[in-house]
């Protein structure tokens, strides 16, 4: 599923109009990454959080030039789900659209 299907799907439910609902949405979007570039993590009860990760300092490679280089420690943001979707998901799929039987 797209951004336009989900706005499609929660305009269809909810009544309210497309444009509404993209402007709601995209709030949503840019205040959760505002959040998260700030330091700050964000719980939403019964979805899940978004959160900062911290990466260690570590050595990586340079394939083309084959020479190691330091990646320097930094945050990224994550996505942890909660109990209760989690539990959702696994009861209700059974299989992947896209997965090949084989």
């Amino acid at each position: 599923m797209r951004k336009a299907d989900l706005v499609a799907a929660i305009s269809e439910k909810t009544g309210v109009p497309k444009v509404d609902v993209l402007v709601t949405l995209e709030t949503f979007f840019k205040e959760v990454k505002g959040s998260l570039a700030e330091g700050e993590n964000v719980y939403v009860r019964g979805f899940g959080s978004f959160v900062i990760k911290k990466r260690a300092k570590k050595i990586g490679r340079h394939i083309k030039k084959n020479v190691a280089i330091e990646i320097p420690e930094h945050y990224i943001p994550s996505f942890k789900p909660a109990k209760v979707f989690v539990e959702q998901v696994k009861d209700n799929v059974t299989a992947l659209p896209n997965e090949d039987n084989k």
